[in-house]
């Protein structure tokens, strides 16, 4: 265990470098989600009008939109890194040394995570500047950031797969626009029930991403719903461990064609 611990952080270590050495891999992420926040609070606002609405505040109710962006630009990040180590044979030359195959998925998620959690303090310290209450207080803070951390976790990991199931950076962005369209069917702009088109309810209701943005944001406007913590919570792991499966015996048949 002290040598997997060992070869995690070092591998972490090196993915977060990586990162924080290239600005135009983390401002964007980091800015587009505030900007597009800022946009959206203000031109959906009237929704706030309709009855049974949850909120007078469309900020409020549009923030965990923020931190699921942020976590799905993390698969794209931790994907674009492990693609970029196929492509130039170190993920080959890793193959030669004692490193565990363990190891290298956690430690390789490491910038991804790194920079989804410093998006997530950025988004919810924004956020409060803003005026918007936390009705769950700083518990609730605090698990809004845990499940953003795990979330950012999850796509990071999914991305891990796509990179080495297709093997290229290209593969691995052009998977984007498909990631970003199964957020845009989800309760990001408006609460399930309040949804009249029959079919983007129902793809709504069917799509893990909804319960994740509601358990954040039911932390926000209602306080403390075990069901919507469970959900939420629940699918982040279960997004985890089917990424993290995948990933894992993609990368045994990788290593199994060097």
């Amino acid at each position: 265990m002290t040598v997997l611990a060992y070869q995690v952080a070092l591998i972490a270590r090196r993915s977060l470098a990586r990162t924080a050495r290239q600005p135009g891999t983390w401002i964007p992420p980091l800015t587009f989600p505030l900007i597009l926040m800022a946009v959206n609070s203000n031109g959906l606002r009237a929704a706030t009008n309709l009855p049974g609405f949850p909120t007078k505040s469309f900020l409020a109710f549009f923030v965990p939109f923020s931190f699921m962006q942020g976590a799905l630009f993390a698969s794209g990040i931790a994907g674009t890194d492990l693609a970029r180590d196929v492509d130039t044979g170190f993920l080959n030359r890793l193959a030669l040394t004692p490193v565990r195959d363990a190891s290298l998925l956690v430690g390789q998620i490491g910038g991804a995570v790194g920079l989804g959690t410093f998006q997530a303090v950025v988004y919810l310290a924004i956020a409060l500047l803003a005026g918007v209450h936390i009705v769950a207080g700083v518990g609730g803070a605090l698990l809004i950031l845990l499940l953003a951390v795990l979330v950012a976790t999850g796509f990071g990991t999914l991305g891990l797969w796509i990179a080495l199931r297709t093997g290229s950076g290209e593969g691995v962005q052009s998977t984007f626009p498909l990631l970003f369209f199964v957020l845009l069917v989800s309760s990001m702009n408006l609460p399930r029930n309040l949804i009249e088109v029959s079919w983007f309810r129902d793809l709504a209701t069917i799509n893990p991403v909804s319960y994740m943005i509601e358990a954040i944001r039911s932390l926000v406007l209602t306080g403390w719903d075990a069901q919507a913590l469970v959900l939420g919570f629940g699918f982040a792991l279960a997004l985890i461990a089917v990424s993290l499966f995948l990933a894992a015996r993609q990368l045994k048949v990788r290593m199994a064609r060097t």
